[in-house]
């Protein structure tokens, strides 16, 4: 579950890894204050969503600090950074580029959207899941849903015409 929805956030199989172990440590070292309020999954859930959320913030600023310094290596006209690939076991290769600009797509959405999203759709939660989740109502889900499906069609519609 933790594995799964990190992947879904940072589309790489290390990250993912990384974060995962992050969150169990986390959970480890915080299980003496989870106060029952809610369910362990869902506890476990919301420490997901904000390590990968950190994790991608954290490497967004790498990214400019990298992009400042320099864009190509000093030896060759390669890019040190390019863009991450999503590489999610199971899926077949002739889908991989679609789902890689789907991916890049979603990457763009506001967090609480992508959160959403990604929850609802991805990870196949009802909307009263997503909503005890992220700690929100469910008419806010709901909101944040279309708001992210209006969003990516604009977003697809603009990088095909």
């Amino acid at each position: 579950m933790v594995y799964n929805l990190a992947l879904n956030y940072v589309q790489n199989i290390e990250d993912a890894q990384e974060i995962t172990q992050d969150v169990f440590v986390a959970v480890y070292r915080s299980l003496n204050s989870f106060q029952e309020n809610s369910s362990l999954s869902t506890w476990m859930y919301r420490i997901t969503i904000n390590r990968s959320l950190d994790f991608l913030k954290a490497k967004q600023r790498k990214k400019r600090f990298a992009f400042l310094t320099s864009l190509f290596f000093d030896d060759s006209n390669d890019l040190k950074h390019n863009p991450p690939e999503y590489n999610h076991p199971g899926i077949l290769l002739e889908h991989k580029e679609g789902l890689d600009n789907l991916f890049k797509k979603i990457n763009e959405l506001p967090d609480n959207q992508k959160t959403a999203l990604i929850l609802h759709k991805i990870e196949q939660k009802s909307q009263a899941e997503v909503a005890e989740i992220m700690n929100i109502s469910p008419k806010a889900v709901e909101s944040l849903i279309q708001r992210a499906k209006t969003n990516l069609s604009k977003k697809i519609d603009n990088s095909e015409g």
